[in-house]
Parts: structure tokens; sequence; C-alpha cells
């Protein structure tokens, strides 16, 4: 036990090292301004708030002029994603690189909509102490240089300013796609989600979904093999009033990609969120990993459809089931029927009452059960125990506490030595 202790204090205490905020970071800086606020609007923020190890490629106000002024903000973010490396640049390093040139891989790379090279940016250690920038897409120019630095926290995130945009061919071009109602069925149909797809038209709530578009909107739509689930309730039996309720609660009135669930604490509201339910969900996330919980079930992200600001849409694994309709109803019913059913049997029989009373009498006396509970002490379970819950034991609880304060202090000693 001691060991996974102290890997968890480890884990905190580089955690605590690590954790970083760019918009904290560049706010210091009005010349980023514009780099900035494009970084919030586009939740590209949160994305590398979230990453451990990062090299931030910031521009100039004027450098950003170029780019933002004659695009949406989706193709923005596709561009200024080229612009986030996932790994990590310090001067030193850039004036370092093996054999001159590298190709390292962005947060453009890692949204599965880059073809080819798109994804990557070369980095090439230039004549005359200059280091260059372009994308790794063959034939395509190093147009940015190195500038200065900004800001590192080494190993964690490096910020360095670059005298231009990186533009992949074909980023800029690129249509943007439309989050209107033909699209959305369209897009989840071919997702391998046609099930959900015919059920938010059949209710309606694809309307719902699309007057939110335009202010901002977060899909998570159940796989066609989530509807198959061995353990799915029986939704037939709900009333169309619930049967809309549980489609508006697989969206957020709000655009939150990966990076933004990644950031979120405690429960989100839904659409079907009202004054009388809550119809909240839960984010956790484990690396890459993000999982959505009801209270009821949970269901990880499968794979993201559509990221473009203002509409994000992701796959899940199963059917989201709210607490506010599935959740109550299993439980009222084994509690009172075995409660109420042994009762009348004692008092119908008077007699049998007395002739089981002494066979009832041994197993009775709680003197078996503070019998278990020391052997069930030295478990790693019983230093996880609060002292209420066996008084008779106060001791032991103690004894654990204070062996988890000499740990701590070891720890902490040895880090700090």
């Amino acid at each position: 036990m001691g060991v996974f202790l102290r890997l968890f204090l480890f884990s905190l205490f580089f955690t605590s090292i690590y954790a970083h905020n760019i918009t904290e970071i560049l706010s210091a800086f009005p010349e980023y301004s514009e780099y900035n606020k494009f970084l919030t609007d586009t939740k590209l923020a949160d994305e590398i708030n979230s990453r451990e190890t990062i090299t931030v490629l910031v521009l100039t106000n004027s450098a950003m002029d170029s780019l933002a002024a004659k695009h949406p903000l989706s193709v923005v973010k596709k561009a200024l994603s080229l612009h986030v490396v996932l790994d990590y640049y310090d001067a030193g390093k850039l004036h370092d690189i093996s054999n001159g040139t590298t190709l390292s891989t962005t947060l453009y790379q890692t949204t599965g909509n880059a073809p080819g090279n798109q994804g990557f940016v070369n980095i090439t250690d230039l004549k005359g102490g200059k280091v260059g920038f372009g994308s790794a897409v063959p034939g395509s120019k190093l147009d940015s240089t190195y500038t200065k630095s900004v800001k590192q926290i080494p190993y964690n995130i490096s910020v360095i300013e670059i005298s231009a945009p990186i533009i992949a061919p074909g980023v800029l071009t690129a249509p943007a796609p439309s989050a209107s109602d033909a699209n959305i069925t369209a897009l989840l149909e071919k997702a391998g989600c046609k099930t959900f797809a015919n059920l938010i038209v059949q209710t309606g709530v694809l309307k719902t979904y699309q007057a939110a578009a335009g202010k901002g909107l977060t899909i998570f739509a159940p796989s066609d093999e989530a509807f198959k689930a061995a353990k799915l309730p029986d939704l037939s039996k709900l009333t169309s009033a619930e049967l809309d309720s549980l489609c508006l609660y697989h969206a957020l009135g709000s655009y939150d990609p990966t990076g933004s669930l990644k950031a979120q604490k405690g429960s989100l509201p839904t659409l079907a969120t009202n004054g009388a339910f809550k119809y909240e969900l839960s984010v956790s996330s484990a690396g890459d990993t993000v999982t959505l919980d009801t209270g009821v079930d949970s269901s990880r992200l499968a794979s993201t459809v559509l990221d473009t600001p203002p509409v994000c849409i992701f796959t899940v694994d199963s059917l989201l089931l709210p607490s506010e309709l599935f959740g109550k109803s299993p439980s009222p019913a084994p509690g009172p029927a075995p409660e109420t059913s042994p009762s009348p049997a004692p008092l119908a029989h008077s007699p049998a009452p007395l002739a089981p009373s002494p066979l009832l009498s041994p197993p009775a006396p709680p003197t078996s059960s503070p019998e278990r509970s020391p052997s069930k002490a030295p478990t790693a379970d019983s230093q996880n125990s609060t002292a209420d819950k066996n008084d008779a034991y106060v001791g032991v609880p103690a004894f654990f506490t204070g062996l988890v304060s000499v740990s701590v202090s070891l720890i902490v000693s040895t880090l700090m030595s």
C-alpha cells in the first residue's frame, strides 16, 4: 500500500508542477491579444491547458489580422491548431535539431481531419542562426521564422513568437461544414448513429438542436450498437415527453470540444435541464479518454464526428440514461416488498415464533461481527475507513493515519533534497 501511496503523491506533485494556463500567460503580453482571443473563442486554449508537453507558436496582432480577417472561426481554428506543437521546443532546442530539420505533430493532426502531412509542421535550422517553420506537406515553403522566446516552463510548455502564420495547403480553402438540419442527420448516419438520427427527427428534437446551434451545441450521439445493448431499458414505455427529454439529454447548449470537456469540473446542464429537473452530466477524463456519467450509467466518447465552432458532434458507446427517467424506478420495487412479507407471517401463527426464537437468537448477537472485523482490519480497504464506522477499533485507523503522515513526510523530504 505504501508504494501506491507514494505513486499517488508523486503524481499529485508533478501535476501541480505541470499545470499551466495559456490564457493567463498571454494576458501579460498585449501584442498577442488577438491570438489569445481566438484561442479562447475556438476553445483551443482548453486543449492546450490539458496537455503536459506542448509548444505554442504565437503570432502578433498584425500577423493575426492576415489570418483572421478573411476567414470564419472554424477555418481559423484549423489554422491555429497547426501552431500548437505536441513537443517542447525552446531557443536551445530549436538550434540543436538533429540533422537540422524535423517534422513535428500538431493539434491539427489529432483531430483526424488532416490528410497526409497536413497535421505536421516542418522545423528547420537555417543558416545564419535562423529557424524556419512551414507546413510538412511536400513542396511547402518555410514562410515563417523564429522571432523570440516569450515564456517557458521546462519541460511543460514553451511559448515562442514566429513571424507569420503557418498555412498548410488546402486548410484555408476547404469549405467549412455547416450545421443545417440535413447535415446533422447526414453526419450522424454516416457515423453509424442512424437510429439516433431517426429518433431526433421523429420527436422533433432536431429542430431544438438546430435552434441552439447558432449560439453553441454539443451532441453526444449513441451508436446503432448502443440501441441493441442487452440491459437497455424498454424505450417504448416512455411517454412522448420523456422521449423528448431523453433526446435533449444527449446535447449541451454550448460548444464543448474534447479539450473543453476535459477542463470541466462538476456537473454540466443539458438541453433537457429545466427548473423542475436537473438532467445533468458529469465528465471525467484519463489521458485522452473522456467519460460521461449520468448517475445511472456511463459512456465513453468514441469519436469526433464534427468540430466546427459553434457545433461539436461526438459518438458515444452507450445510451445516456438520466436518473430523472431511469434512476428512481428500480429502487422502490424491491425495497418494500420483502420487508412487508415476513412481518405478517409471525403474527398469523403466534405459536410458531416460540419455536424458532431460540434458533434465531444465536445468530442475532453482534458478537459474531466483531470477530469478522479484526480479520478485515489489516486489508487495504481499512486504511480508507473512518473511525465512526467501528468505534471499538479506533486505534487501528489512528495507527494508519500516523503511518501515512510519516510516509508523506519522507516523500516530501526526498523531493526537497
